[in-house]
């Protein structure tokens, strides 16, 4: 392609300035003036660069003729032409040799292939065009594609250029979007030309490279190989000659001719790099804590259920000497990522570490790892009597702590100090015991789990309804998993119970002050009276319409007698079989459960004194829930909070990058593959039809009319579709989590079922619970 600096002459100059750069100010001052609006532009002359009269399309691949990049000759019929239908046939003969050689009519607005967005696929381009009738016809199309739904209308310039028979064609771009990578390229080919990768019709075949175009790895692994090695080195020079003439990794359309010759069809910005870990990002995951925390949580029950666990757990490694103290220091062992509980799985030892070799040497100095042996052992030998005590502890006090009612202010902010506490050390003698006492327990070593199963199966023979089970036998709340708020959940027993205890689905728990006085555990444990329901306690369990406190934040320090007890007689657990004794692991978790309950009922008491509902209450952080206790004022902009956005549960394995969860991709993660990285769960929607507010579309195909729907989803399904076409370019750009490629979508996902969706590992899961039913 003959470049500008080749017609005018090398180092033509008119002072210090180009004579091309000459004549693109004289023409941008023309152009400002109305006066210069040729019917059809060259792409090798200087107003094709202009991307106000050219637009960015044909701006760009002007960029890359005069820097001598492989574009095939064209013009450009500028927005608002002078209408020369003379000069316009003229240009069209020159082109398509008077109409025997097909043309492309294409969009080339400036709005598109910008920095900021591709607008990829949202106007039309018109392919194989031949005669003059059928010329105008393909530019009429596209002129009336920059008419948008919302019923504005883009400037739009059209591009003209002779269509290529390609071999092989497809896109590349410079770097890797999908997983946010720069130091490697993403191509993906199919046979003929990218129009139908694009467009989604085809998945075709994924090369990844390095910069200088050594293949790293192809995708499907035993795909024909579209691409020759050395036609890969091609691409790889052809993006970093991109690089260089447009200042960064761009979005490249290409082909391959019949005689091999490679050509430059579009190049744009790539608009949406997904987002990638820093270095060393710890590795992150639900793990065990889920096992205790398996809900969504809202602030405060953070801070009364995850800050303590952590604490407890930091303490356990730190008595074992399994990571060092400076680390348990500045690293949170637990934490919470959109309110989800997660832990650091290599601190816990949940994963192998990267490299085993690296676990041979231990830079521990030796006096260290002599004394933690050392801590170690004489821990095994003493935990069982450290746990029994702690239990004993725990069982005492609860069995002296009068109903939340009963309680003065001081001595309510005083539970709900000590319940934090001594979650600390049972979360940490439950880890310890769980390390150091897993080998010594026989293998017939029954669960908090187990015995509450088979508790809940002795009421239910007994006729007592679920509702009611705890009450008969405390043991059962360890099925359940702490709330401040809404339902607690048990296993539904029916006929397709598989005989596990889990049931198909679980069976609502009612909250926790209508559950009466508990019965004894075994003879020698007393009951746990951690609330008489009252009334009045009864009837905080409904949501009052207030967001605000009452007129008076001060604490109710004496409560009202004046409410009748709860009608309802307490259940005898005289005629159940006695809760079989606990290894101290298993003790030690129910009891953890105990406590969270009486936190609840704490919580729910201060909340009926304040006037607040529970959903508001929930918003409220530690310190400021103890403010509150000590008469201080609420916090000014508590009316103003909102609980966090409805998720999808954490992926087994996870990092962080900019607050954005990157899940850790495995060997047959997920049946599709994710294009756009993202979580999001609702409701799917097929396109037809009244859009749910939280729509994931599923669709066969990444069909470009879907475009302006994009903006309202929440995530996108495709059953065929590449990580490049442009339905995926913009999922990226909108943020907008997408997978691609999943089996069978359309009759897996019906219309209006709930389904959660990995944009990194595409992984599609069905059942996710809608907020309102979780709370």
């Amino acid at each position: 392609m003959t470049t500008l600096d080749e017609r005018q002459g090398e180092g033509a100059r008119d002072g210090d300035v180009p004579r091309g750069e000459v004549a693109l100010e004289r023409i941008e001052a023309r152009e400002a003036e109305g006066a210069f609006r040729p019917a059809a532009v060259p792409l090798d002359h200087p107003v094709a660069a202009l991307p106000r009269l050219a637009g960015s399309k044909a701006a760009n691949l002007a960029r890359a003729a005069r820097a001598g990049l492989p574009v095939l000759p064209g013009f450009v019929i500028p927005e608002c032409a002078d209408g020369d239908t003379v000069a316009l046939r003229r240009a069209w003969q020159d082109i398509s040799h008077s109409g025997a050689r097909p043309l492309v009519v294409r969009s080339s607005s400036p709005q598109e292939d910008t920095q900021e967005s591709s607008l990829a696929g949202q106007f039309d381009s018109v392919l194989d065009v031949r005669g003059w009738p059928d010329f105008r016809t393909a530019i009429q199309a596209v002129l009336d594609s920059a008419h948008r739904p919302d019923g504005s209308t883009a400037p739009m310039a059209v591009l003209v250029q002779p269509m290529l028979a390609a071999r092989v064609g497809g896109v590349m771009f410079g770097a890797d979007p999908v997983e946010g990578r720069a130091d490697r390229m993403l191509v993906s080919a199919v046979r003929g030309g990218p129009d139908s990768l694009v467009s989604g019709e085809q998945a075709g075949t994924n090369y990844w490279l390095s910069r200088r175009g050594r293949l790293l790895r192809t995708e499907p692994a035993a795909a024909d190989a579209l691409l020759t090695p050395a036609e890969l080195r091609q691409l790889a020079r052809l993006a970093g000659r991109a690089r260089q003439v447009f200042g960064g990794p761009q979005d490249i359309e290409f082909g391959f001719d019949g005689g091999g010759r490679l050509w430059l069809f579009q190049s744009r910005p790539i608009t949406a790099m997904a987002v990638r870990p820093p270095r060393g990002a710890r590795l992150l995951g639900p793990g065990p804590v889920a096992e205790t925390l398996p809900e969504q949580l809202l602030p405060l029950e953070q801070d009364l259920w995850v800050t303590p666990m952590a604490r407890g757990l930091t303490a356990a490694l730190d008595i074992t000497g399994s990571a060092a103290r400076r680390l348990l220091r500045t690293v949170p062992l637990v934490t919470t990522v959109g309110g989800w509980a997660a832990a650091d799985l290599r601190l816990l030892g949940a994963v192998a570490p990267k490299h085993r070799w690296l676990t041979l040497i231990n830079p521990a100095p030796g006096a260290r790892r002599l004394g933690a042996a050392w801590r170690v052992g004489r821990l095994t030998a003493a935990l069982p009597g450290l746990a029994a005590d702690l239990v004993a502890d725990v069982d005492r006090h609860l069995a002296q702590v009068p109903a939340p009612a009963e309680l003065p202010a001081p001595d309510l902010a005083a539970e709900l100090r000590w319940t934090r506490a001594v979650l600390v050390s049972l979360h940490a003698q439950e880890a310890l015991a769980g390390a150091l006492l897993h080998e010594h327990e026989p293998p017939t070593t029954r669960t908090a789990a187990g015995a509450a199963l088979t508790a809940l199966a002795e009421t239910r023979a007994r006729g007592i309804p679920d509702d009611q089970a705890p009450t008969a036998s405390p043991t059962i709340l360890a099925l359940t998993a702490p709330i401040l708020r809404g339902r607690g959940r048990l296993p539904q027993a029916d006929a397709s119970d598989t005989g596990d205890g889990l049931g198909p689905r679980p069976a609502p728990l009612p909250p926790a002050d209508q559950l009466l006085p508990v019965a004894p555990l075994s003879p020698t444990i007393p009951a746990i009276p951690l609330s008489q329901p009252t009334a009045r306690s009864t009837a905080s369990l409904t949501p009052t319409t207030s967001l605000t406190p009452a007129p008076s934040p001060t604490l109710v320090t004496t409560p009202p007698h004046s409410a009748p007890p709860h009608s309802t007689a307490p259940l005898s657990a005289a005629s159940l079989s006695p809760t079989p004794s606990l290894p101290p692991r298993e003790a030690l978790r129910l009891r953890a459960r105990w406590v969270h309950e009486l936190q609840v009922r704490l919580v729910r008491e201060v909340a009926w004194r304040l006037g607040l509902a529970l959903d508001r209450v929930g918003l409220l952080r530690w310190p400021e829930l103890v403010a509150a206790l000590d008469g201080e004022a609420l916090p000014g902009d508590l009316h103003a909070r909102v609980p966090l956005p409805e998720s999808p549960p954490l992926p087994d394995a996870f990092r962080l990058a900019e607050g954005a969860v990157v899940a850790e991709r495995t060997d047959g993660a997920g049946e599709g593959r994710g294009v756009s990285g993202g979580r999001a769960v609702g409701t799917v929607w097929d396109g037809t039809g009244p859009r749910p507010p939280d729509a994931v579309l599923v669709v066969r195909t990444l069909d470009p009319a879907l475009a302006p729907l994009l903006p309202q989803l929440a995530g996108l399904v495709a059953q065929t579709g590449s990580p490049l076409s442009h339905l995926a370019v913009l999922a990226r750009e909108f943020g907008l989590p997408a997978v691609v490629g999943a089996t069978d979508a359309v009759r897996r996902f019906p219309l209006g079922s709930r389904i959660a969706v990995d944009g990194t590992t595409g992984d599609v899961r069905t059942g996710a619970a809608r907020t309102g039913d979780r709370r």
